[in-house]
This record gives C-alpha cells, sequence and structure tokens, in this order.
C-alpha cells in the first residue's frame, strides 16, 4: 500500500497536469510541489535527484514553451504588439468568461490587432491561425514537461518501494 504522501504527490501532479490544459490550475508548478512534497518526506537520496531533475525540467520546459511559439510568430510576421493585445484581451476574457475566456479572448485581441494594423481579414485571420498554433505549440510543451516529471517521478517510486 503506497504511503499517504505519495498517493497526495501524486493526485498534485494529477491535478497539474489538468491545470496544464485548463488555465485555471497552475499546472507546472503543481507538477512540481508534487515531487517536491514526496522529496521532502521520502528523505532518500534518489528523491532529492528526482527533485532537482524536475526542477531543472521544469525550467527548461517553460523557457522553451515561451521561446519557441514566439519566434514562430515573429517569423511569421505577428508583431510583439499584436500578441500584447491577445494578451490584454485573453486576461479580460478570462475574468469574464472563466477558463473559456483566456483562449477566446486571445484570439479575439490577435484578430483585432492585425485586422487593425493589416486592414485585411484574410492577413489577419492568418496571423490569428499563426497565434493559435503557438498556443497549441506552447501547451504542447509544457504538457510533455509536465508528463515527463510526473513519469520521472513514477518511474523513481515504483523503483524505491
Amino acid at each position: 500500500m503506497p504511503a499517504p504522501v505519495t498517493l497526495v504527490a501524486g493526485a498534485m501532479m494529477l491535478v497539474g497536469l489538468v491545470g496544464i490544459a485548463v488555465p485555471l490550475l497552475p499546472g507546472l508548478l503543481l507538477v512540481w510541489a508534487g515531487v517536491a512534497l514526496w522529496a521532502t518526506e521520502a528523505r532518500i537520496t534518489l528523491g532529492w535527484v528526482v527533485l532537482g531533475c524536475a526542477t531543472l525540467l521544469i525550467a527548461v520546459g517553460t523557457l522553451v514553451k515561451y521561446l519557441v511559439p514566439g519566434r514562430r510568430m515573429r517569423r511569421a510576421g505577428v508583431r510583439t504588439t499584436t500578441t500584447l493585445a491577445g494578451v490584454v484581451l485573453g486576461v479580460v476574457g478570462f475574468f469574464v468568461l472563466p477558463v473559456v475566456g483566456l483562449p477566446l479572448g486571445f484570439v479575439l485581441g490577435v484578430y483585432l490587432a492585425e485586422s487593425a494594423r493589416q486592414r485585411s481579414h484574410p492577413i489577419a485571420w492568418g496571423s490569428t491561425k499563426q497565434a493559435l498554433r503557438a498556443i497549441a505549440l506552447s501547451v504542447g510543451i509544457e504538457l510533455l514537461t509536465g508528463l515527463v516529471v510526473a513519469a520521472g517521478w513514477g518511474v523513481t517510486v515504483f523503483v524505491t518501494r
């Protein structure tokens, strides 16, 4: 029978992984906190190694999550001001329509900013599609990072039993 702390840590990671897709929860932070809780209770060297690896993976994953999609958007001609408009409307949308308002507001902000700048629906829609691809890539990178951390933790728990 797994220790209660192991079950709680696993549940935190599961909620964190769901939180990556649902922008209401701090996804990777919860995954990391689950590993940290387990490592502090396990009090074994391998636990600290896993926590260190999880910390490094999450730091790198977070950096890549912002750099790669941003670079792709710039290459596609989507300006930083357009992205900022999307972020601002995304935050407003989050409070107006919790959960779904964030992505809807971001997309609307990007479309409106590009439409005003380009004065062309096809060009604005093309930029909006690039922004949607960037969001999907960012979520994918974050989810992959969380899954790798959770899998590493799971293997360690299995091996140390």
